[in-house]
């Protein structure tokens, strides 16, 4: 502390222990925190009575988690081909049904993104309609679409990409919209002081500010998709989630711990090359350094 604030501290302490009450809050600003305060201890500990915490049930749970994870271990290694492949293909198809699925909703959801996206439509009951169909959208959980299309189409992964992709059209269109709107004018003002038209603005003006943002938020989502999408197998829209869902049902803990291995590796291989892809993007090519001569 500097010797200049120490007389000013000093004296603000002296005037603290003359004058408390000056320096506390109003009354009516300390009820209203305690009563904040005591209606979320009292939701709190009603939230823990109905859902039946109990410290014995705890204990209980975690001795039986821990029988589970024994059995666990070691993990199970397959030494025949055909067992592998059924993993490996349960292991593509999930891959393929998010790739699909982002690729889906992110075509269908670009468009209608201009549509909700105030600074490119003028018409405010449209852009609220957009908006809030967006809004509905996201409403419902990936997991019920997913059952909806299940019972509509059947079980496979077509189930699983349509889920996705609907999903992705409320996700994607809100951020796709917000990532539009927040660009610069400038540039749009350039455009059309040069004569260049309203769609031309869009063009050379907005896009080029938002694309790159558009493509990291899709790259993001398809990584979330690629999780999603071992859920999704649970419940019998394909994928390595239904030998996963299988081998659980089944008892064989040592082959669901592989399994869950191999889905951590995909992910990380995923979240790798799409960090790599969206740093590539945003930053944009590395020029290369001339060496002087």
């Amino acid at each position: 502390m500097s010797a200049a604030s120490l007389p000013a501290s000093i004296e603000i302490s002296r005037l603290k222990a003359e004058m408390p009450a000056a320096f506390r809050a109003p009354f009516a600003i300390r009820l209203r925190r305690a009563l904040l305060w005591a209606g979320f201890v009292l939701v709190f500990a009603w939230c823990l009575y109905d859902f039946g915490f109990s410290p014995a049930r705890i204990v209980e749970g975690l001795s039986r988690l821990g029988s589970v994870l024994s059995f666990m271990f070691p993990p199970h290694i397959w030494t025949e081909w055909q067992p592998l492949s059924d993993v490996l293909k349960g292991l593509a198809e999930t891959l393929a049904m998010a790739f699909l699925g982002t690729l889906l909703g992110a075509a269908i959801a670009l468009p209608l993104s201009f549509l909700g996206a105030k600074n490119i439509n003028r018409l405010p009951f449209l852009r609220f309609g957009v908006r809030r169909g967006f809004d509905v959208i996201r409403a419902f959980e990936t997991l019920v679409l997913a059952l909806i299309f299940i019972r509509a189409f059947g079980l496979g992964p077509l189930a699983g990409v349509l889920a996705i992709a609907v999903g992705e059209i409320g996700v994607l269109g809100k951020l796709y919209a917000e990532a539009i709107e927040n660009t610069s004018k400038k540039p749009v003002e350039g455009v059309m002081a040069a004569g260049g038209s309203r769609l031309q603005s869009i063009h050379f003006g907005i896009m080029p500010q938002a694309l790159p943002v558009i493509l990291s938020i899709t790259l993001y989502n398809f990584e979330s998709n690629v999780r999603s999408g071992t859920i999704l197998g649970i419940v019998g829209a394909g994928g390595i989630g239904f030998l996963l869902s299988d081998r659980i049902r089944a008892y064989r803990w040592d082959e669901a711990w592989s399994i869950v291995i191999l889905i951590i590796v995909m992910v990380y291989i995923i979240d790798w090359l799409s960090t790599k892809i969206r740093t590539r993007i945003i930053r944009g090519p590395e020029t290369p350094k001339t060496v002087a001569e």
